[in-house]
């Protein structure tokens, strides 16, 4: 153990930082989606930023579930984590904007749809193995 940057939690299982991990989103995701309603829906914004902004807003409650509670990685050094992570979620915004867009223009499926769909491929599959081997290692 490095004794300049002391980290006493273990990391957390798998399992248990999966299913952790895909409760947060859950919870981020509601943010997200609330705030992509409110402007896309109330505001008239249009889908694409009214998607992106959402992402940003669910990001930042994902990342303080992730550090405290999925993963336990409150030791870590912050500023680290946060760089990662901030790189992690440019990158998950991109992607989820990006493919919703792309979803609903070229397959002429409803935004919403589209939204729902790309979010849960994004969040299992790119989200979850981002934090657990790079943001929260």
């Amino acid at each position: 153990m490095n004794m300049a940057t002391p980290d006493t939690s273990a990391k957390v299982p798998f399992v248990k930082s999966f299913y952790r991990s895909q409760i947060s989103s859950f919870l981020a995701t509601a943010a997200d989606f609330g705030v992509y309603l409110l402007l896309f829906k109330i505001f008239h914004i249009y889908y694409g930023l009214s998607s992106g902004i959402g992402a940003a807003v669910g990001a930042l409650i994902s990342f303080f579930l992730g550090r405290y509670w999925a993963f336990k990685k409150k030791e870590s050094g912050l500023a680290t984590q946060a760089l990662r992570y901030g790189i992690t979620s440019v990158l998950s915004v991109l992607i989820n904007t990006a493919g919703m867009i792309w979803i609903t223009k070229y397959f002429n499926i409803s935004p919403d749809i589209s939204k729902i769909v790309v979010a849960i491929l994004v969040g299992v599959f790119f989200n979850f193995l981002m934090f657990r081997y790079f943001v929260y290692r």
